[in-house]
């Protein structure tokens, strides 16, 4: 059980909530007091109304000069989410939204935002029960936060004093598309009147990027472990030479990447009767003896975005921020923290690099393919080329992956529109950064999906088949034929793509492995 304090959650315990439903902990009693100190200090600047509090008691973007009566917080509040929710295009992913979920939760739970611990207990009571908001995926500037997504799940939590005929959002419970007053009526969650600032706290923070980015992250490490297992069955598959894995020669470049790279090769082909069969062979080509010097560079990229998502998601994206703790007493500042900069930076650079891997991982499939280069294997990978065609159309999707990969790598963190009539002149669209990440990481994995299909097929067209790979390479090869068979003849080829991607998804093909 996972529990939020707003100080220690961790990409694993994201992922944990977010894709294996694990449960999250009720808030315990320091949390609850500390949410509590700072919303009272919200209820009683609110009922003095003697200093304008941006969104609480004033409008929003252009409209902040905007002064609002203090009976009419809550209204405003909730006037801000229905605004808010203008998102449009296919709905987020399950494990995106409550990913999203439990970093909302957690960042309310450090007490700085001025609401009341119901708020958290909302998101918690509801990743628990299985209430997932329907959350359009396309809308948010990645500045004044993720405001339209995040906007799409407060309509479900929160609710107008007088509900009758009121926009209630969507959501999903027990598998049904409800609308978000039923679905929590049925998961027995009650819906919130809004108070002072709690609209403000539900939307303007950077947690679509954020919970999509600690994702993200996950399965960029998750890809390079798949994408290192595939090439080195390629390298088998190929008769490649080994000296490119030399210690010396990665010690030498000085790049911890590059050489836990070549580690990482050298344990897979430990024990292979394959590699080095061809006493002739000087080198490979680049695809084969430069992985490290490629995939080293991906691992240093990712691991700096994954140690700058870790630290973000016990940081607080909001404003106003409540401090209760300043030397001169409490008060609250306004600022930029919902600003998403940072994470799109971050997601574009973690794009650009897993890119380069599928990159790399379709030359090596397209060169288990070529006569002239794949060292002797028939065309195409079939026993009869020329009747069949083999993997020669797989190869074409890997292609087609790549090229769409290097458009979505543009980096969305150059560009910026100015909104809210030049109040807001200046955004991250590293919400778009985040989808277009996403979108990066699935097309790799049915690249390194391919690659490992052809790999598999290369090695039992090889004079000692299987029985040559090293030990490590052969549970992979293993997993894979576990799924699909060795293709005698055409055969439709998606169930096969599809098949060797759902096991790179779950990590089935590396388990073997990484138990060593």
């Amino acid at each position: 059980m996972i529990t939020l304090t707003g100080s220690d959650l961790s990409i694993d315990e994201v992922v944990a909530v977010a894709r294996r439903g694990e449960k999250v902990a009720p808030l315990d009693a320091p949390v609850r007091e500390r949410m509590s100190r700072s919303n009272q200090w919200i209820e009683e600047a609110v009922a003095a109304n003697d200093r304008a509090i941006y969104g609480v008691n004033t409008g929003f973007g252009l409209l902040a000069t905007e002064r609002v009566r203090p009976e009419d917080a809550g209204r405003l509040s909730r006037n801000l989410i229905l605004n808010c929710c203008a998102g449009v295009g296919p709905p987020l992913a399950e494990d995106v939204v409550r990913a999203m979920m439990v970093v909302r939760a957690n960042t309310l739970a450090r007490g700085n935002s001025g609401v009341r611990p119901e708020l958290a207990d909302s998101f918690i009571r509801m990743l628990n029960k299985g209430v997932r908001p329907y959350v359009p995926s396309k809308g948010s500037l990645g500045a004044s936060g993720d405001l339209a997504p995040l906007a799409h799940i407060g309509l479900v939590i929160t609710r107008d004093p007088e509900p009758d005929g009121e926009d209630t959002g969507k959501a999903w419970f027990e598998g049904e598309l409800l609308s978000g007053a039923e679905a929590m009526e049925r998961a027995g969650i009650p819906r919130l009147v809004p108070r002072a600032k709690e609209g403000l706290s539900l939307t303007n923070g950077t947690t679509f990027m954020l919970g999509a980015a600690a994702l993200a992250a996950r399965d960029a490490l998750d890809l390079l472990d798949h994408a290192e297992a595939a090439a080195a069955l390629t390298l088998e598959a190929l008769r490649a030479r080994s000296n490119f894995l030399h210690p010396a020669l990665h010690d030498a470049s000085g790049q911890k990447g590059q050489s836990e790279v070549a580690w990482n090769l050298r344990r897979l082909l430990d024990g292979s009767r394959l590699v080095d069969s061809d006493p002739d062979r000087v080198q490979d080509a680049y695809s084969v003896r430069c992985i490290p010097q490629v995939h080293g560079p991906i691992r240093d990229a990712v691991r700096f975005v994954t140690g700058r998502i870790d630290s973000l998601l016990n940081g607080t994206s909001d404003n106003p921020l409540v401090f209760m703790d300043l030397p001169d007493g409490p008060d609250v500042v306004s600022g930029g923290n919902f600003h998403g900069q940072g994470l799109a930076l971050w997601l574009d650079l973690l794009g650009i690099a897993v890119a380069e891997a599928g990159s790399m991982s379709e030359r090596r499939t397209f060169r288990l393919l070529t006569p002239g280069l794949s060292e002797g294997l028939p065309a195409m990978l079939v026993p009869d080329p020329g009747l069949n065609s083999g993997l020669m159309v797989a190869q074409y999707t890997a292609a087609a992956l790549v090229s769409d990969n290097k458009t979505l790598a543009h980096p969305d963190s150059v560009d910026s529109i100015p909104s809210s009539a030049n109040q807001e002149d200046h955004v991250s669209m590293g919400a778009n950064a985040a989808r277009h990440t996403l979108e990066i990481l699935d097309n790799l994995r049915h690249v390194v999906a391919i690659e490992l299909l052809t790999a598999a097929q290369a090695v039992d067209l090889r004079e000692t088949g299987p029985d040559g790979l090293a030990p490590l390479t052969r549970t992979v090869y293993d997993k894979i034929r576990s799924r699909v068979k060795f293709l005698e003849h055409d055969r439709a080829l998606t169930p096969d793509i599809e098949a060797a991607a759902d096991l790179v998804r779950s990590n089935a093909v590396l388990a073997d492995v990484r138990e060593h």
